[in-house]
């Protein structure tokens, strides 16, 4: 029986022992490159209110009659051109994270803590990680989502996800949940280093393009402050490298649909971009902390061919900070007031 249940070996004496569970969270991977797969990803992903936010009935018919028969096979090509030998590229990136977590958490002498990693969407599940912490004893919980910049359909997501499960347990843990580090100092420091290697390694491009998630401007409109989180990060950034900020350009990707989402978007940037002379560019995501689909197959497949077809010469992708060592400190840093 699980200690939240039931704690009938507890000494009752004041020695009870406390213990920190750390869920890492990401947005999630089907589980195999197939149609199949990404049926059941996509109908789990595209069913969450946060993420399509029209009237349900109407959502649910277009969902069901239209996308899922058409979606899953078309998104499965584009799964199959990333997946290793490892699996999803993300869920792979996730559960190294979560180990270098855990090793590093201990080396600083948190050894009552243990890190769980667990995908809003597809497995593990977060009610998977939720409850293997609760099956470790541990009576503290801080959900990680690996979400830089908050949003309604990232961040905000994840905190229903964990509310729908601990509403049914009998004993709810006390519980932190970090809803953003957009401008914590050592995650600024880690993308500043990603970007700084590649400039020493390869020379300054004409643009420094940062390419973030897109959403509908609506959500902007409701109040969602996704959209000037990033405009921060950008310029903190920026600031930090000492950048001249006339070379830097923010922009949107992934968008889907025919609403009108944040602008200016990634690939209609990069398709104008050499007719006005610039025909070198890097580019980088900082709003996903591991790579996967839309940066592995969009940006450096996609958004390449774009440019290139448009007359681009000299393309780069810089890496998501993914496992690097000074992205696992930032991890750290984020957490530490909370251990």
């Amino acid at each position: 029986m699980s200690r939240f249940s039931a704690v009938t070996d507890n000494p009752h004496d004041g020695r009870f022992n406390q213990k920190t569970g750390i869920l890492l969270t990401n947005l999630g991977s089907p589980d195999a490159p197939t149609a199949s797969a990404l049926r059941v990803y996509l109908r789990e992903f595209l069913s969450d209110p946060r993420i399509v936010e029209i009237p349900r009935i109407v959502w649910m018919i277009i969902l069901h009659g239209i996308i899922l028969r058409i979606r899953p096979k078309r998104s499965a090509k584009l799964y199959k051109s990333i997946w290793t030998e490892n699996g999803s590229p993300l869920t792979h990136i996730t559960r190294q994270q979560s180990l270098k977590l855990n090793a590093l958490l201990k080396h600083h002498g948190y050894t009552n803590t243990e890190v769980v990693m667990a995908m809003r969407y597809g497995n593990p599940s977060i009610e998977a990680g939720l409850e293997e912490l609760r099956d470790k004893g541990l009576t503290r919980i801080i959900v990680l989502p690996l979400y830089p910049q908050y949003s309604s359909p990232t961040t905000g997501s994840t905190f229903d996800a964990v509310a729908n499960v601990l509403k049914k347990w009998r004993w709810v843990p006390e519980l932190h949940f970090v809803n953003g580090y957009h401008k914590n100092p050592t995650y600024l420091e880690s993308l500043a280093n990603s970007i700084s290697e590649d400039l020493e390694k390869n020379g300054m491009p004409q643009k420094m393009v940062f390419s973030y998630h897109g959403m509908p401007k609506q959500f902007l409109n409701n109040g969602d402050p996704y959209y000037c989180l990033c405009q921060q990060t950008t310029r903190l950034v920026v600031e930090k490298l000492g950048l001249d900020k006339d070379k830097v350009i923010t922009t949107f990707q992934s968008r889907f649909g025919k609403a009108e989402w944040l602008k200016p978007y990634t690939d209609a940037t990069l398709e104008s971009l050499p007719s006005e002379g610039v025909k070198d560019i890097a580019i980088i995501s900082p709003a996903f902390s591991a790579d996967c689909l839309e940066t592995l197959e969009e940006l450096e497949g996609e958004n390449r061919e774009i440019f290139e077809e448009a007359g681009g010469e000299k393309y780069r992708y810089i890496a998501a900070l993914n496992d690097r060592d000074d992205h696992i400190d930032a991890m750290f840093d984020v957490l530490k007031p909370m251990l």
